[in-house]
C-alpha cells in the first residue's frame, strides 16, 4: 500500500463577469495560505491567475471567506467572489439563502432565480475614519482634483464621475490614486458616467490588483455615490467592461445581483506548493 502523504491541493476557478478567483475549500483540507503563495498563485504566467483568491473556511453562519488580492495582500470584501461561492454553496447545500462571515462582517446570500445570485455587501461606511482616509474631511468631495466620492463597502473605495469613463486611461490614472496619501490603506479606484437615471457605465482599478472587468464592491461603491450625489436612485444598472451588475441600496444594506461561473476544478501539485514555501 502507497503510504505517500497526498501533498496536493484542490483549487477552483470562478468568476462574475470575468472578475476572476482562485477558490480553495479549507473546510476539508487545510490551507496554510501565506502572502507568498498568494501572490504566486495569483501569478496568471506561473500560476493559476486570478484577481481575487478566496479561502473559505467553517464559520459561525454557514461558511467564513477570506479573500486574499493578486500581490498577496489581503482585500477585506469582494463582492464577485462572495456570490461565486455562494452559488457553490447554495448548489452544495441544497439551500436557497446563506448566512457568510467575512473581514467586512456577516454578508447574506439568496438565489435570485434565473441563475442569478444576490449577496447583501451590508451598509456603505460614509464617515472619513470608517472608509478609513487619513484626516477628517466630507466624503461626498474629497480635496482631490476632480472632486472624486469616498465609500467604505470593507474596503475603501474612491470613484470619479466623468463624463466618458471610456476615454479615461485607466492604467495611468488607477495607481496614481490607488496610493494617494489620502487613503492610508490605497484604495479601488473607479471612473464612472451616469447614462441615466437608473444607469452607471463604470470602469475599475482595484488595489493590489490592477484594472478588471468587473468589481462588485466598487459597483457597491459607485452606486452609493451616486445616489449620495443625486445623480441617480438608490437601484442602478452597473455596466462594466465584463457585464451587468444590479445594485440596489436598501434599509438593510447594498444588495447585488448578477451572474457566476465555475469555470474548472483543478489541483496544485506538490512542486508548486513547495516552490511557494
Amino acid at each position: 500500500m502507497d503510504t505517500r502523504r497526498d501533498t496536493s491541493l484542490p483549487f477552483m476557478k470562478m468568476h462574475g463577469l470575468g472578475n476572476d478567483f482562485v477558490v480553495l475549500d479549507a473546510r476539508v483540507r487545510d490551507v496554510a495560505m501565506t502572502p507568498g503563495l498568494a501572490k504566486l498563485l495569483g501569478e496568471r504566467h506561473r500560476g493559476i491567475g486570478f484577481d481575487q483568491l478566496a479561502v473559505i473556511t467553517v464559520g459561525e453562519g454557514d461558511a467564513h471567506l477570506t479573500f486574499w488580492n493578486a500581490d498577496g495582500s489581503i482585500a477585506g470584501a469582494c463582492g464577485n467572489a462572495t456570490r461565486c461561492i455562494a452559488r457553490y454553496l447554495m448548489n452544495e447545500s441544497g439551500k436557497d439563502a446563506l448566512h457568510l462571515t467575512t473581514q467586512r462582517g456577516d454578508l447574506y446570500a439568496r438565489d435570485a432565480g434565473g441563475g442569478l445570485t444576490s449577496v447583501n455587501m451590508g451598509a456603505p461606511q460614509l464617515d472619513w475614519q470608517d472608509i478609513p482616509l487619513a484626516e477628517q474631511m466630507d466624503t461626498l468631495e474629497l480635496p482631490i482634483e476632480g472632486g472624486p466620492v469616498a465609500t467604505g463597502m470593507g474596503n475603501p473605495h474612491c470613484t470619479f464621475f466623468v463624463e466618458n469613463a471610456e476615454a479615461i486611461p485607466l492604467e495611468q490614472f488607477g495607481p496614481r490614486y490607488e496610493h494617494h496619501p489620502l487613503f492610508p490603506e490605497r484604495t479601488n479606484v473607479q471612473v464612472a458616467s451616469v447614462t441615466g437615471p437608473d444607469h452607471i457605465r463604470m470602469r475599475v482599478w482595484e488595489r493590489g490588483v490592477g484594472v478588471t472587468l468587473a468589481s462588485g464592491s466598487s459597483s457597491c461603491a459607485v452606486a452609493v455615490a451616486a445616489a449620495r450625489r443625486g445623480l441617480t436612485g438608490r437601484e442602478v444598472r452597473v455596466d462594466l467592461d465584463g457585464g451587468r451588475l444590479d445594485i440596489d441600496w436598501r434599509e438593510d444594506g447594498v444588495w447585488m445581483t448578477g451572474p457566476t461561473m465555475h469555470v474548472a476544478n483543478g489541483v496544485l501539485t506538490p512542486e508548486f506548493l513547495a516552490d511557494a514555501t
